[in-house]
């Protein structure tokens, strides 16, 4: 929240949902420095947690970051406004965030057991089982990703096929086992034996 002038309460938003004034945008599109610091300053961070929250490292995050605005900064001429900035910039980061995650990739992009038999255990201790960033990260990237995007962010399982150019039934298929690697690593030991036992 921020207090405005007249006494009155604005609700601030934050994230990719900030809005990008006119001014800004076309003075950016002019090439001047200062505005393009001023994107940078609001939706920097934007990017950044978002690709931190798929990839899991920070210098990884800190790369989609800077490859992401160089892009944008070398397109926002052809930005047509039919969407707000931020969810273009939103696009464009999960675009590429998708991208490192399927240069990383050792298995068939097509494959979802294979994706999940190479994933190690989940949380054997409560400690870890409490810490819903430390479940996360255990999953593998592109298990991550598709959590991270459809559960956070919003993506349908249409806008995930394209994204990693597959069907609508792969996204389908890693979110639903991801979220069951994670419900499962959740309980405790002693609730999924006496699941077992009934």
């Amino acid at each position: 929240m921020k207090d405005m002038a007249d006494g009155q309460t604005q609700r601030v938003s934050s994230g990719f949902g900030q809005p990008l004034d006119r001014v800004t945008l076309e003075r950016a599109r002019r090439g001047e420095m200062a505005a393009y610091a001023a994107i940078y300053e609001r939706f920097g961070g934007a990017c950044y947690n978002l690709a931190l929250r798929v990839l899991g490292e920070p210098a990884a995050a800190e790369d989609i970051v800077q490859e992401v605005f160089l892009k944008m900064f070398g397109s926002l001429r052809g930005f047509r406004g039919d969407a707000p900035f931020g969810a273009w910039l939103k696009r464009m980061t999960a675009n590429a965030t998708i991208d490192a995650v399927r240069a990383g990739q050792r298995f068939r992009e097509d494959d979802p057991d294979a994706l999940f038999e190479s994933m190690p255990a989940l949380a054997a201790d409560a400690e870890d089982r409490a810490d819903a960033w430390s479940l996360l990260m255990r999953l593998p990237q592109r298990a991550r990703a598709v959590v991270i995007l459809h559960e956070v962010e919003g993506y349908t399982h249409k806008e995930l096929a394209e994204l990693f150019g597959q069907t609508e039934s792969y996204s389908k298929s890693i979110l639903a086992r991801a979220l069951k690697r994670l419900n499962d690593a959740a309980q405790p030991a002693s609730s999924k034996e006496a699941v077992r036992d009934a």
